[in-house]
């Protein structure tokens, strides 16, 4: 429906611009005939005695002339001026239907994003107090109940700050960070959250930088469960920081996944962006990850970077000025 919608509108759109344009067209051919009719309707005034018979026709040729070259001009500025607003019209009106789709893809995943974490926390409430369990069994789902809170904290708190650094509203509270403990503190949750992963630490300590901690620990977050999600059950994810010939802190975090075509590339860090369409992909995710991680780096005055991994998976890579100590 929302196709046909669009193609009648880019239908109806290019019929009334191919209307102006004929017009307009049509506009300059009936002023270039006036022009040419009121040259001969002169022209048979003129006296052949005269004696300024030749100066005159060189005069109505010449008026003739001018007048065909302003109705040019005009006509060339009136088309220019009408293809440059068409194009801004066009562009905006496929921009309109394009973040319509992106929001409308952001609602399905966030809808699903929410009821998942919701209902399976509700599911092990109820087991817990229908049911009589061992303590063996009661701490498997307390713990399955706090990572699905987790979860959920971490997407209510993507939508939050996206909110807060877009409108303006978010005022960077920064001080003196060890982003080598904070790191090693992701690291630790991610572990307890999949058991069944392997997290691997290459860590150079006492890497000071200056930034707020809360976001810190939303981009690394971010990043780690975007490794989780695209990268197969058993291969390794990989983090790395390294002071960067004493200037920079970088981060890596690299995983063994299917890897990010090269044309999509260029996109993954734009809002709400997602590969594929959102009722028949399999992968979770809302669109948000990425790009709060490139405005997060943003508010930091660090550069995020992605490259292909060896043999195969992606690493993505930030930088941050570090701090002398």
């Amino acid at each position: 429906m929302k196709k046909h919608k669009f193609y009648f509108i880019s239908f109806t759109y290019w019929f009334l611009l191919l209307y102006i344009v004929s017009a307009l067209v049509w506009w300059f051919i009936s002023l270039e005939a006036q022009n040419k009719q009121m040259f001969f309707y002169r022209y048979e005034q003129l006296r052949t005695d005269d004696y300024q018979y030749q100066d005159k026709v060189l005069a109505l040729q010449d008026a003739r002339h001018r007048k065909s070259l302003q109705y040019v001009g005009e006509g060339l500025t009136f088309l220019f001026l009408i293809m440059v607003g068409a194009a801004y019209v066009y562009r905006t009106i496929r921009q309109g239907f394009k973040q319509a789709d992106q929001q409308q893809n952001f609602m399905m995943a966030i809808t699903h994003e929410l009821k998942t974490p919701i209902a399976v926390s509700r599911l092990n409430l109820e087991t817990l107090l229908k049911r009589d369990l061992s303590l063996e069994q009661q701490r498997k789902l307390l713990e399955n109940t706090l990572s699905e809170t987790k979860r959920l904290n971490t997407l209510t708190s993507n939508i939050l700050t996206t909110a807060q650094l877009e409108s303006g509203q978010h005022a960077l509270s920064a001080k003196e960070l060890n982003l080598s403990n904070i790191l090693q503190d992701q690291i630790s949750q991610f572990k307890l959250r999949y058991p069944q992963r392997e997290f691997s630490l290459n860590l150079t300590p006492e890497l000071w930088i200056k930034g707020e901690q809360l976001l810190l620990e939303l981009l690394i977050s971010n990043l780690l469960e975007n490794a989780v999600k695209y990268a197969p059950g058993l291969t390794p994810i990989t983090a790395t920081l390294e002071n960067l010939k004493g200037k920079y802190a970088a981060l890596h975090i690299a995983d063994q996944g299917p890897g990010i075509p090269t044309t999509e590339k260029a996109r993954i860090f734009d809002k709400f962006y997602r590969a594929g369409n959102e009722s028949t992909r399999t992968t979770k995710g809302t669109g948000l990850g990425l790009y709060l991680c490139k405005r997060i780096t943003k508010e930091h005055g660090g550069l995020i970077q992605l490259a292909d991994n060896q043999p195969n998976g992606a690493i993505f890579t930030i930088q941050f000025p570090l701090l002398k100590h």
